[in-house]
């Protein structure tokens, strides 16, 4: 039997409606974890239907880390003023501009990292491999590896939510989309960290 509780409790963690978190724990036979593991995958599946929508609205979010020594400028894009002005977009807007400053990373997402910068990655890490004595065979699949890794690290969208790790900005992101019910997009974000070199700015267009 489902209590009330458990259900409540499943709703905060995933802010997902009450029937739908009674179901996920019915098909979990009660397993939290399960449960919310199922929501995050409907989330998902719900997501992927509005990703063709147009999302031209929104936030440009700001956020100044403690003493001033880092700041972030992001623009988060949805469908309508109604989402943008919700608590549930602006406290996803100011999550992801803390993530971008404790994160550090370089682009939105692997689509826009320039071939020339991914071509020498390949190249130090080919040499790497080689170095360490490796077939070419494994030196071609360990460099596909390390090449995905680096988007990983570099990449807003892959990269592990610093307050929740076991999930990235892009599951994030997609969570947020089920639950507002719009398409909500990362424009484009620029990181400042005092004592920088000009025109050194961790930044994405």
């Amino acid at each position: 039997m489902i209590s009330a509780q458990d259900v409540k409790a499943l709703r905060e963690r995933t802010g997902a409606g009450m029937m739908e978190c009674k179901k996920a724990l019915e098909e979990a036979q009660g397993n939290m974890d399960r449960a919310v593991d199922i929501l995050r995958e409907r989330g998902l599946a719900a997501a992927a239907k509005k990703a063709g929508r147009s999302a031209t609205e929104g936030l440009v979010e700001s956020y100044i880390h403690s003493q001033g020594r880092i700041g972030v400028l992001l623009e988060i894009n949805c469908e309508t003023d109604f989402v943008a002005n919700t608590n549930d977009f602006r406290a996803l807007a100011h999550d992801v501009a803390m993530h971008i400053a404790a994160a550090r990373p370089l682009y939105v997402r692997r689509e826009e990292v320039p071939e020339s910068l991914v071509e020498h990655e390949k190249s130090v890490l080919s040499a790497q491999a080689q170095n360490e004595g490796k077939p070419a065979a494994i030196v071609e699949k360990m460099v596909a590896g390390r090449i995905d890794k680096y988007f990983k690290e570099i990449c807003l969208m892959e990269q592990p939510y610093v307050k929740n790790p076991d999930m990235t900005i892009d599951q994030l992101i997609k969570e947020h989309i089920a639950r507002l019910g719009e398409q909500i997009q990362v424009r484009r974000f620029v990181r400042f960290e005092r004592g920088e070199e000009l025109g050194q700015e961790t930044q994405s267009e």
